[in-house]
């Protein structure tokens, strides 16, 4: 891996490079590809799906019916596995159901104002998600849990998923079927890539339209995610996986080697990095992450991912690695210190923070609790893991009086004819004026609701 100071003169551009990620690489022709498929399928349904299934997943289903896996073959998948199998699905979708149950929504309660106005917000949930497992040269089960689990607990009606099936065959694995039982999903659809978030978006006659997509993909499937934005909503565009992790002096290079590596298996775009402030551990890591390496069934990806994107990073002291770690606004971030909670409070932007060293990243992926789609490519300065709140929507409320209405009336006039919309004027000029509406002496609150105190006006010259 490569390695970097910060005391080196070139330091902040090298760390500039490694921020940037090289996320946008091959976006022209990746998004001009997509586009073409995206558009496709919106034009031709299930008959374009068809046929890039055959073209990009080497095998001819017999009809868009045969796509499709539904709670019958969930349940007898689920039946197949062996007992351990079936456990540990049980006890993943368990702990992620308890966690999200937890969540409680950032709504407004309803309340009256003193003009006598009742104001508020309710959470509805979504009607129908669509949730994307990857395939290609891995298998997600783990992904199904983590977005449909999500949405279940968020109320939604049906939750429907896409996933390509092995190339060349179209079959789908036991693991992948099974979780879909466990996570209350309605049907399963074997397409993958943008054919599969355009046939979501816009549905077909066998796929039925969502209204949010939800899981990480590859740049196809993120190119497309960012093409039907505004026909539906999406989680994120998700980047290739990432790990910042933050070693001091004493830590295990067996484990901080581990860490690195586990994400690199993902993707050869993978990016894996250590920081910390002691050179002896970063030459140590070096060698650790080369022994593992060698007889890791994906070392290839892995190995690729660590020389092309991964890098250690020789910090002054731990106080200075954990600010880059948050200038980089990782994925993941692992704090591999005795004291990793005092220095948690000083992270404002990750997606998911692993403190201390019995907390490696993995568990996080499969059985911790807290949903493993997280935001990528420094999006974690301004985005937030998916959850509950995914899925719901918010709805304002809004019940005048007639006293409210008149209490108000005079600025809403005001404002509508600085604007220039004297209908907006009229709507409220009328019900005053057909006597609906009548001032009232502002009635007094009890502390603790509502204003404290009546708000000033400016008065407005017109």
């Amino acid at each position: 891996m490569k390695t970097l100071h910060t005391t080196d003169p070139g330091f902040p551009a090298a760390w500039a490079k490694l921020c940037a990620r090289g996320s946008e690489e091959d976006e022209g022709p990746v998004r001009e590809a997509a586009a073409r498929v995206v558009a496709d399928v919106r034009a031709r349904g299930d008959a374009a799906l068809l046929e890039l299934t055959e073209r990009f997943d080497g095998w001819k289903p017999a009809s868009a019916e045969a796509l499709a896996f539904g709670p019958a073959e969930f349940k007898a998948a689920f039946r197949q596995l062996p007992r351990a199998a079936r456990q540990a699905l049980e006890l993943a979708a368990g702990r992620i159901t308890a966690f999200h149950e937890r969540e409680i929504d950032a709504e407004v309660k309803t309340f009256r104002d003193r003009a006598g106005a009742t104001l508020g917000q309710v959470t509805r949930p979504l009607r129908r998600v669509g949730v994307y497992a990857p395939g290609g040269t891995a298998r997600y089960p783990s992904t199904i849990l983590m977005t449909a689990i999500p949405a279940r607990v968020a109320g939604v009606d049906e939750i429907v998923a896409c996933s390509p099936g092995v190339r060349g065959t179209g079959e789908v694995d036991l693991w992948t079927l099974a979780a879909c039982h466990v996570a209350g999903v309605a049907k399963l659809f074997r397409a993958g890539g943008a054919q599969a978030v355009a046939a979501m978006a816009y549905g077909t006659a066998t796929v039925p339209p969502v209204d949010k997509i939800c899981g990480p993909g590859n740049a196809y499937v993120a190119a497309a995610k960012r093409l039907v934005f505004g026909q539906v909503d999406i989680d994120m565009i998700a980047g290739p996986t990432e790990v910042v992790v933050v070693a001091g002096p004493r830590a295990d290079p067996r484990e901080a080697a581990s860490d690195l590596l586990a994400q690199a298996e993902h993707d050869v775009r993978a990016v894996p990095v250590l920081l910390t402030p002691s050179p002896a551990l970063a030459e140590e890591v070096d060698a650790e992450v080369a022994r593992q390496l060698a007889d890791l069934p994906r070392r290839e990806i892995a190995g690729r991912s660590i020389a092309e994107r991964g890098a250690l990073v020789v910090t002054r002291d731990v106080a200075e690695a954990v600010a880059l770690a948050d200038d980089f606004a990782p994925e993941h971030l692992a704090l591999l210190l005795p004291d990793a909670a005092r220095w948690v409070r000083r992270i404002r932007r990750a997606g998911a923070v692993f403190a201390g060293t019995n907390t490696p990243e993995a568990v996080g992926d499969y059985v911790a609790g807290p949903s493993h789609v997280l935001p990528t490519a420094g999006t974690a300065r301004f985005a937030s893991p998916l959850s509950v709140a995914t899925f719901r929507r918010r709805m304002s409320v809004l019940d005048l009086s007639p006293a409210a209405l008149a209490a108000v009336a005079p600025a809403v006039e005001a404002l509508a004819a600085a604007e220039g919309f004297e209908a907006h004027a009229r709507a409220v000029r009328f019900r005053v004026a057909a006597g609906k509406a009548r001032p009232s002496a502002p009635r007094k609150v009890s502390k603790g609701r509502g204003t404290k105190a009546k708000p000033r006006l400016l008065k407005v010259v017109r």
